[in-house]
């Protein structure tokens, strides 16, 4: 009897069959999982995150090690000392041709026959480089690897912060209203008007050039939209049946804000955060492009585009290499964000 009452209790359709309860997360994981540009937007920013984050586990060379002896290497999977000699040897060959010689000098044969003798003996030189070498002999896997780290973490951090402030700040603007709302909302407006990147490059210039330093400026003005997008979808919410209900049974201001209202909101927060992170690491790339990003040893992806520009008539490796990874990953992001959009917006027009 008691198996057959909770049996009745389960909600059936009109074909009498059983409907299991769906949640709106549980919906848009459905729905994400059928937009295969958005899921594979998701394999790959997952993939980035815990190769990055792995790196220090995994074996690769020290990113801020130089070997100048392997200086501006091309990829491959030989050994290191047989690119080298392989280099060396073209450039001396080249050399020679454009003196009108046919052997090579007696100098030149006796530095082949020291890195030949070097390479034999010294393990350094039996280093696979699969993405060359910078200018100082570096691997770039590895300062790939490590400078996404910084990249994504600033994109993370500037995102947090954002989402963190915006919420508070837009969800008692718009809840509460008035006088409280007129004033932070003329606030953002203000900081609107400043130059988002003029302000972060003059705090970058003033209090100097450092991770840390990077963190704070991006973060600091980073907040505004997502204050004026948390402000309007509470604006809209606080007249609705719930909010009332949770108001006549005597919720506090801040409960209904941050256990009714907020969650409600969520929907439109994380679609709008993955849009933030692309945008972050694009301005700390600009910043790095600029000279006031990521300090050596340390890298980003942008310092690394800024460093391989420098060279890329001769090394083009130095700078597809992060380029490509840099732009793979911006374009994950934002199919994975489009597709958050459809997934948790269920009046959308795309939705699958």
């Amino acid at each position: 009897m008691e198996a057959m009452a909770e049996k009745k209790d389960v909600p059936v359709n009109e074909f009498n069959q059983e409907m299991k309860p769906a949640s709106l997360w549980t919906d848009a994981w459905r729905r994400l999982r059928k937009n295969k540009m958005a899921f594979a937007g998701l394999f790959v920013v997952a993939f980035y995150l815990i190769a990055s984050f792995a790196a220090p586990f995994l074996p690769l060379y020290p990113y801020e090690e130089q070997v100048i002896a392997h200086a501006n290497l091309p990829p491959s999977f030989r050994p290191a000392g047989q690119v080298m000699i392989k280099a060396r040897t073209e450039y001396m060959q080249k050399t020679m041709k454009a003196e009108g010689r046919t052997d090579f000098s007696d100098k030149e044969k006796a530095d082949i026959a020291a890195m030949e003798a070097d390479v034999a003996v010294n393990p350094v030189h039996k280093r696979i480089y699969v993405l060359g070498t910078d200018n100082l002999g570096r691997d770039m896997l590895s300062r790939i690897l490590f400078g996404g780290r910084i990249s994504m973490m600033i994109g993370l951090i500037g995102t947090i912060t954002a989402t963190f402030v915006g919420i508070v700040l837009g969800s008692i603007a718009g809840y509460v209203g008035g006088r409280l709302d007129n004033f932070i909302m003329r606030f953002v407006d203000i900081l609107y008007g400043l130059p988002y990147m003029l302000v972060v490059i003059i705090m970058m210039a003033i209090f100097g050039k450092n991770v840390i330093n990077l963190f704070v400026a991006i973060a600091l003005v980073s907040w505004l939209t997502m204050a004026r997008v948390v402000r309007g979808q509470v604006i809209s919410l606080k007249t609705s049946e719930f909010v009332e209900a949770a108001r006549s049974m005597g919720a506090s201001p801040g409960r209904i804000i941050f256990r009714h209202l907020t969650p409600n909101t969520m929907g439109v927060i994380v679609v709008f955060a993955t849009m933030l992170i692309p945008e972050f690491i694009m301005d700390e790339s600009f910043l790095s492009f600029l000279g006031l990003g990521v300090s050596a040893p340390l890298a980003s992806w942008g310092s690394l585009v800024s460093e391989g520009t420098n060279t890329m008539e001769l090394y083009p490796w130095q700078l597809l290499g992060p380029s490509i990874v840099m732009t793979v990953f911006l374009f994950a992001m934002n199919f994975l964000g489009d597709g958050l959009r459809d997934a948790l917006d269920p009046k959308s027009k795309n939705r699958l």
